[in-house]
Order: structure tokens, then sequence, then C-alpha cells
């Protein structure tokens, strides 16, 4: 199992899950309430699934393809430890993930 903090965009902790490895972290945002809206529903052709990784676990996760790195340059609020939700499959050997909602996040499906 492995701990995911979810924070809300001023750093303040909304949720802490415990998920079983091979989760996806988009998908588990948004069982648990999280404002991602994935409008591509994982397939990569989007940006609504933009999350800021922790920069202490940021170098835990493999790197982001090419493909990830252009539709990030689409999202609103990008950092150096931004990641696509739909492409972070979770792993016990992490202990734990910290990301943080960016302020322009919404989910639309609600």
């Amino acid at each position: 199992m492995i701990r995911v903090r979810f924070l809300r965009p001023d750093g303040s902790v909304d949720r802490e899950i415990e998920a079983a490895a091979g989760t996806n972290l988009l998908e588990l945002a948004q069982a648990n309430g999280q404002p991602l809206e994935g409008a591509c529903e994982g397939a990569m052709a989007c940006s609504t699934c933009h999350v800021i990784v922790a920069r202490e676990d940021f170098d835990k996760l493999p790197r982001a393809s090419e493909e990830e790195d252009d539709l990030l340059d689409l999202a609103v609020g990008v950092t150096r430890t931004s990641r696509l939700a739909c492409q972070i499959d979770l792993n016990d050997d992490w202990g734990e993930l910290t990301v943080r909602m960016p302020g322009a996040a919404h989910d639309w499906r609600k």
C-alpha cells in the first residue's frame, strides 16, 4: 500500500488515502472527491488532470514522456514538478506521494 496525500491549492491537506500499488492516480483522485476532470478519460489527450507533485516525491516517479510534457504546456499553473495524474500508476516502493491541486483545477463533470 502507498499513502497518497492530496493537498488543496493553498497547500493544506485535503485527504490522505491508502491505495494499492498499480492504482492510477487520476482514478484515485476522482474517487476521492478531488477536482480533476480527466476529460479524455486517461487517454493523455488533454491536461485536465494536471497535478503538482511534492518536490521531495517528484524523483520517485518515472520520467514523463515527451507527449506528456507537450500536454503540460497547455495546463494552467505548471511547475517543474507538474505531471498528468492519468500517467501515474502508484508504486508501493514510493511509500507515500503528495500532490497538490493547481488553483485552476475544476471537475466540470459535477
